[in-house]
């Protein structure tokens, strides 16, 4: 049977000479579900009203600058030979890591100014970055980049995914797994659970949810980087690889530490002002 196969524009508006890809508009809309999301659950814990609005400000540009220098750097030979492509980050070309060092490090020093508890603003952040990652993997899926190697159609057929997904796994005649698509469930499925266990009583303390962030994503981003003909490398190894290793066993490590040092009793409760109510512990052995 003949597929005519069409692939996405990866063009969303133009306006003469402007045009605005998909590639951006997917990654706006990522963002600003994650702003609201955050928002949301800082003034559940009871942060001030314009911190997260605020820590965005900062933080989402720098960590695109972050998430473009990282790729750059692991491809400096083709941007020093091209050097007018290096702010060309509609054509993709953004690695999540350096976003994530970045933007981190934009947060831990916005909340020293503030005063407001790291650990806990990384909690706030950490479930609408997710979802904002598994979103963004879709703009990848438009510009036809981040698959895997070389399959087959009935293979693609055989996952049962939709005609659209297909075609668009067909690059030059030739269909690749959408190894976006199985980072894009992942982290979803990410989201979710961090969502159920975070309204579990008792189960989790302060830093626990960005730690179990960091861990899922980086357990999942091993496998599938594993799969991808993209992979940035540093001494024939994939950096990606390396860095989720690293992650994971380091966040473990930090969880395993604050359990036992400083949250070995009571469980965080999720109010900054516990003085609002005086019978609530907090998360440190039930001293006040």
């Amino acid at each position: 049977m003949e597929h005519f196969l069409t692939a996405i524009n990866p063009i969303a508006v133009k306006f003469g000479e402007f045009e605005i890809a998909w590639y951006g508009v997917i990654i706006g809309v990522g963002i600003l579900l994650a702003m609201y999301l955050a928002s949301k659950e800082g003034d559940r814990k009871g942060m001030p009203p314009d911190l997260i609005l605020d820590v965005a400000f900062w933080a989402v540009p720098l960590a695109i600058l972050g998430a473009r220098a990282y790729y750059v750097l692991f491809e400096l030979d083709y941007y020093l030979a091209n050097p007018s492509q290096i702010l060309q980050i509609w054509n993709g070309g953004l690695a999540i890591y350096g976003a994530l060092l970045v933007g981190g490090l934009v947060v831990f020093f916005y909340t020293k100014k503030r005063e407001v508890p790291f650990m806990l603003t990384l909690d706030v952040l950490a479930p609408g970055v997710l979802i904002a990652q598994s979103i963004g993997r879709w703009g990848n899926f438009i510009n036809q980049e981040a698959h895997g190697s070389e399959v087959t159609r009935s293979f693609l057929e055989g996952l049962f995914l939709p005609e659209f997904i297909i075609n668009q796994m067909n690059i030059e005649g030739i269909y690749y797994h959408p190894t976006f698509l199985y980072e894009s469930l992942w982290s979803l499925l990410g989201f979710v659970f961090i969502l159920w266990i975070r309204r579990r009583p008792n189960v989790l303390r302060e830093g626990e949810v960005f730690l179990t962030y960091v861990m899922w994503y980086s357990f999942g981003r091993f496998f599938i980087e594993g799969m991808r003909t993209d992979s940035l490398y540093f001494l024939g190894i994939r950096v990606s690889q390396i860095l989720s290793i690293l992650l994971f066993l380091g966040a473990l490590g930090i969880w395993a530490f604050r359990r036992y040092n400083k949250y070995p009793k009571d469980p965080y409760y999720t109010q900054i002002n516990l003085g609002m109510n005086p019978n609530l512990p907090t998360g440190n052995g039930g001293k006040k």
